[in-house]
Order: structure tokens, then C-alpha cells, then sequence
């Protein structure tokens, strides 16, 4: 059985509830999938998971949240080849520079990114279950 990672950083509540959605794509798609706030999450554990998905809204200029959310990334980017890797999160300003830089710079094969303008409605949420089933 497929086993999803959902890993995220929330500062309003917009990216918690973007990957509870991702979760249940995943789930519904017939994985297992356990959801982490970046700071519950254990990278040692990556490798009993074939599916992750990151969450983390833009922050400041268009960045990744760097006192978190960034050390887990870094600490965990290498070790994601040949897993089925997805991104996510939310902005209320920009035009998501953020997340087409983070997916830039990722050292393994990124599937798929989703982003969405503040808080996800009812086609965001359907827009993440999707991008969590594309993990398994």
C-alpha cells in the first residue's frame, strides 16, 4: 500500500487546511496518509513513505518561511528521489513566484504544485484532493 507524508507550515490556517484536503486526496485515492505540522514531522521517517507532499504559504517577499519550514526542507530535499512529490500552499499578494522558485530549485522530479489565493473554498479543496491523489 502507498503511504502519503503530508508536511506543512500554517501561519493563518489557510496551508493547515490546504493539506488536511491533500490528505484526503490521497487517502481517497487509496493511500495511507499521515498529516505533520513541520514541526511534528521526523525527517529520519521519510523513507517509510512513497508519497510527500509540502505545504508552505509565501512569505515576506515571496519566500518559504526560513525558521521552520525551510531546515526541514533542506534537510530532507536530497533523500526525495524517486518518491512521488507534490507542493502546496497559499498568498494573498504576488503572483506566486514562490512556489515556481521552490519547485525550481528542488533536487528531485516535482509531480505536481498547487497554490491558492488566502483561504481555500470548495474548488481549492477539491483542487488539493486532487494533487494528493496524484502521490499515491
Amino acid at each position: 500500500m502507498s503511504k502519503t507524508a503530508v508536511v506543512y507550515w500554517s501561519n493563518t490556517g489557510n496551508t493547515e487546511a490546504m493539506a488536511e484536503e491533500v490528505a484526503k486526496g490521497a487517502r481517497e485515492a487509496g493511500a495511507a496518509a499521515d498529516v505533520f505540522s513541520v514541526s511534528e514531522f521526523d525527517p529520519s521517517k521519510l523513507s517509510e513513505y512513497t508519497g510527500i507532499a509540502f505545504g508552505c504559504p509565501a512569505m515576506g517577499s515571496e519566500n518559504l518561511e526560513d525558521s521552520e519550514f525551510e531546515p526541514v526542507w533542506d534537510s530532507v530535499k536530497n533523500s526525495l528521489e524517486g518518491k512521488k512529490v507534490v507542493l502546496f500552499g497559499s498568498y494573498g499578494w504576488g503572483d506566486g513566484e514562490w512556489m515556481r522558485n521552490w519547485k525550481e530549485a528542488a533536487p528531485c522530479h516535482i509531480i505536481d504544485t498547487y497554490i491558492c489565493t488566502e483561504a481555500p473554498g470548495p474548488d481549492e479543496e477539491a483542487a488539493c484532493r486532487a494533487l494528493g491523489a496524484e502521490t499515491v
